[in-house]
């Protein structure tokens, strides 16, 4: 770009017209990261333990 200054007004109109998430949208949005991590976790944990199941089951019968 040949103008810097023209640019960096530009750039400054643009950030005056997004529509910033309000206070109660964001608190919405961190509480649905943290249940979805929260429910992640713990399917993660079940599918890990019933693996583990099977692997042993297995391990036993082949000895």
């Amino acid at each position: 770009m040949k103008n810097p200054i023209k640019f960096i007004q530009e750039v400054k109109q643009e950030a005056f017209k997004v529509t910033w998430p309000t206070w109660k949208e964001t608190l919405q949005g961190a509480l649905m990261v943290f249940v979805m991590a929260v429910v992640m976790s713990l399917f993660f944990l079940l599918l890990d333990q019933v693996l583990k199941f099977f692997l042993e089951l297995l391990l036993k019968v082949s000895i």
